[in-house]
């Protein structure tokens, strides 16, 4: 079998890491993903694209974290996604022909791979396992947006608070102590993830520290007991 020669080990993320669409695709096909492609940095705090402009190809995150959110009345953020490395960001304006109707963020120092969108609808048209994958991923998507949604409007603060924990959990795992969520978010994420003021937010999660279901460390959030903040979470 031919082995696949990376430009860089952006493109190799990309392609190969656990998750990806294209992990496990034929040698020519990630041939040509690796001729087709670039890839640019941006620093935590960094806008990758806005709400309105026009998908330059496929973006995946090869490093970081990134959060999807769209801006509503007052300029408040609701967060809509938080993207881990391997998984595709503004997928949905490129597929359906549109602008972008949210915007990206890093939320931490991260790298895009961005396929030349010729070249990757080129790919879609000759592999049916690859159009397979996409509607996969799309179908997850739309499911965990539509329970996201119920969720979001019929939780009480408690419960929206727990369910957006077990998100950042499911998102990016755990560190090595088997407890501590890897990523560190601002109240005020936490806040626009859960739908509800940064103030309530702050209240909620020391109540949930008092009740021992979590342990805080400035942005380090543990999860202590589980089985309870999903039990919260479920109950709303």
């Amino acid at each position: 079998m031919k082995t696949t020669i990376y430009k860089n080990h952006y493109i190799q993320s990309c392609i190969e890491s656990p998750g990806s669409i294209f992990k496990n695709s034929k040698t020519q096909e990630r041939e040509v993903l690796i001729r087709n492609h670039s890839y640019a940095h941006y620093r935590k705090g960094e806008i990758i694209f806005k709400e309105g402009e026009r998908p330059p190809g496929l973006i995946s995150l090869a490093v970081g974290k990134v959060k999807i959110f769209k801006e509503g009345v007052g300029g408040r953020e609701q967060i809509l996604r938080l993207v881990k490395p391997a998984s595709l960001l503004g997928f949905r304006a490129l597929f359906a022909g549109n602008a972008y109707s949210a915007s990206a963020i890093a939320i931490e120092d991260s790298t895009i791979c961005i396929v030349e969108k010729g070249a990757f609808f080129g790919l879609v048209k000759e592999s049916p396992e690859l159009s397979i994958k996409i509607i996969k991923m799309l179908s997850v998507e739309l499911g965990f947006s539509n329970n996201r949604t119920v969720s979001l409007t019929q939780k009480h603060i408690r419960g929206r608070l727990a369910e957006s924990l077990l998100v950042l959990k499911e998102t990016y795992g755990l560190e090595k102590d088997g407890k501590t969520i890897r990523a560190y978010l601002s109240r005020e994420d936490i806040a626009n993830l859960s739908n509800m003021t940064t103030s309530n937010a702050i209240r909620t999660l020391s109540t949930f520290a008092s009740e021992k279901v979590i342990s805080i460390d400035g942005r380090k959030i543990r999860i202590l007991d589980p089985r309870r903040l999903d039990r919260i979470s479920t109950m709303g």
